[in-house]
């Protein structure tokens, strides 16, 4: 790795990105899962759901809280999510003058067992501790794919030819690199960590039905307690508190972007009762709905 050559790629990416988002906010880069985020000040923690993406800090730094294990993310680094994970998410070093940067690709889990399966790569060992959140910095290489996948919006007589080859690269490059391991493990046929992932992709699209644990277990080809254990061991939290996360995100969502009331947002993912939502909503976000809302208004105006 060289650090000069790398430090100029990373400012070559960070002069293009910025080419997209002139001010604080999250842009859209033309490139289908591919967004450019920027932060003019430091954030105050936020509940979210990091899905399955690659993240690349360009400049500023940023921090995750996931099961009481920190994650830090600093300019040059690369932070790979290969679980749908809930976190407490800020930005921890940005200003007007130097705001914080970071493109975010969200990756295609189809694309990475195409990938694992033409390589022949084999699985890792069973005792490998896996990792859902990882960082690491970030090399020449795969800063160079990523400026090339930003640059098509540039070239459109370029971009359908070139697109899938530049995103197969970058799947090729990360499982080359420290993130590989933890991609392998997390995309290994009949595993554990594959049916419980199947269990997870299942509650993204199901979360306002109502479902038990054994339900749950059963889907996972697992006894409640084995799955509980896997479960918990992936995501830092048990079935049952992941699904209200989801839950109470999707509401939030819903009312910050969408405007509906907390009555009607508490309906749409699955609460029967509205005392029950408000209850763990203010438990999850720190405030009841209607108030937090009208403070992330106030955050997204400044």
């Amino acid at each position: 790795m060289n650090p000069e050559q790398n430090a100029a790629t990373t400012n070559d990416l960070l002069q293009l990105a910025k080419s997209f988002a002139s001010k604080a906010g999250d842009f859209e880069s033309g490139i289908q899962g591919l967004t450019i985020h920027v932060r003019n000040a430091p954030t105050e923690p936020l509940h979210c759901i990091y899905t399955l993406s690659l993240a690349v800090v360009l400049q500023g730094s940023k921090e995750l809280l996931q099961d009481n294990d920190v994650t830090y993310c600093n300019a040059g680094q690369a932070m790979l999510t290969t679980f749908d994970l809930p976190v407490i998410s800020h930005v921890s070093e940005a200003s007007r003058h130097t705001p914080f940067v970071a493109l975010i690709l969200k990756l295609d889990y189809s694309l990475i067992l195409q990938c694992c399966a033409e390589l022949k790569l084999p699985k890792p060992p069973k005792d490998m501790k896996f990792q859902a959140l990882s960082s690491y910095d970030v090399d020449n290489g795969l800063l160079d794919s990523l400026k090339r996948l930003l640059m098509l919006e540039q070239q459109p007589s370029l971009k359908a030819g070139l697109l899938p080859l530049i995103e197969k690269e970058i799947v090729v490059r990360l499982l080359d690199s420290p993130h590989g391991m933890h991609i392998r493990h997390m995309a290994a046929q009949g595993s554990p960590n594959g049916n419980v992932l199947k269990v997870v992709t299942w509650l993204k699209q199901n979360y306002s039905q109502a479902i038990g644990m054994n339900e749950l277990a059963e889907q996972a080809h697992m006894s409640a307690s084995t799955f509980r254990q896997h479960f918990k061991a992936l995501t830092g939290t048990s079935p049952l508190q992941y699904l209200k996360t989801l839950r109470l995100q999707e509401a939030r969502d819903q009312m910050l972007v969408n405007g509906v009331d907390a009555t009607l947002a508490s309906n749409l993912v699955g609460y029967e009762s509205s005392s029950q939502f408000s209850r763990e909503y203010s438990r999850l976000f720190g405030l009841p709905p209607q108030k937090d809302i009208q403070r992330l208004r106030q955050v997204h105006q400044v």
